[in-house]
């Protein structure tokens, strides 16, 4: 058990800085998972994470035994590297792991992988160099920056919108053209946190292009390009318009079938951007998963 009064310099700090500040090797979303399940308190009551600590208060960190996220990652999360120089590291992200480490996310990151290896660096200390997210259960192509300034130029190519994202999604039911675009905007389910909606709370702009691939009795393999990047877009863009991408436990049906799938048929399958420090334009594809392809070829005629 760990004791901290406050001192006058870190008066109206947020709590979980103090937490994250007062234990070596923990993380800020480490941190914060002990806040949120009852281990830290303020002056003998619990606060939430966000609180503001004045002087002289006393924070009470019962630490567990371990409250490190591990950062080595099994065989079956271990991240393939596509390319790598000094300034960038393009990695093929398997289903399972996260991208980077959150109060509600347990295991090892992939940014935390990267990072104890020296290859991710600037930005949020619990996500550096990540330029961009893929959710857990969804594979493939990410680009993460090696240092600060690297970083910087990635976000700027992100705002401008010129890094190209393009992904394979196998949808239930058939999509009435060969090529679309669905455009609304995203939100937080007022519901549920985890979630998120067409108009939900804070909705930002959203903007999904498709293109069929291939047509099954009951199945579409569709090519889809991001023109935003929002939080669950694409499940919540097919969810919305009644395709919901198929293995999806949150946004498709609640019991249709799943090909056999233990995650949503998703993977982020091409990644072009320029090189932000020589300006050479680099372009990178990764195949679908070996059980998503068994997926695909099981609803193929023999």
């Amino acid at each position: 058990m760990i004791s901290v009064t406050v001192a006058a310099e870190r008066a109206g700090a947020r709590l979980d800085r103090i937490v994250h500040e007062s234990l070596s090797g923990v993380s800020r979303a480490e941190a914060q998972r002990l806040i949120e399940d009852g281990h830290v308190t303020v002056d003998g009551a619990m606060r939430s994470r966000s609180s503001r600590v004045q002087r002289g208060m006393v924070v009470v960190i019962d630490v567990p035994e371990k409250v490190v996220v591990e950062e080595e990652a099994p065989v079956d999360l271990e991240p393939r590297i596509i390319f790598e120089d000094d300034y960038l590291v393009v990695v093929d992200k398997p289903v399972g792991l996260v991208t980077h480490a959150a109060p509600s996310s347990k295991g090892p990151s992939l940014a935390g992988i990267l990072a104890a290896r020296g290859m991710a660096a600037g930005g949020d200390e619990d996500r550096p160099g990540i330029v961009h997210r893929l959710d857990k259960e969804t594979s493939g192509l990410l680009v993460v920056a090696r240092d600060a300034e690297t970083l910087k130029a990635f976000q700027k190519q992100m705002r401008k919108r010129e890094i190209e994202r393009e992904y394979v999604a196998l949808v239930h039911g058939r999509p009435p053209s060969l090529a679309g675009r669905i455009e609304a905007p995203i939100g937080r389910d007022p519901q549920n946190r985890t979630r998120r909606m067409i108009d939900g709370i804070g909705a930002r702009p959203a903007t999904t292009h498709f293109e069929l691939v291939e047509a099954f009795p009951e199945h579409t393999l569709l090519s889809v390009h991001l023109e935003t990047g929002r939080t669950h877009q694409i499940r919540v863009h097919f969810g919305a318009i009644k395709y919901p991408i198929v293995g999806d436990p949150v946004y498709g049906p609640s019991s249709s079938d799943r090909l056999g799938l233990e995650h949503q048929a998703l993977h982020a399958h091409r990644l072009a951007f320029m090189h932000p420090v020589s300006g050479e334009r680099l372009e990178f594809t990764s195949p679908v998963p070996a059980d998503f392809e068994r997926a695909l070829a099981s609803l193929r005629p023999e």
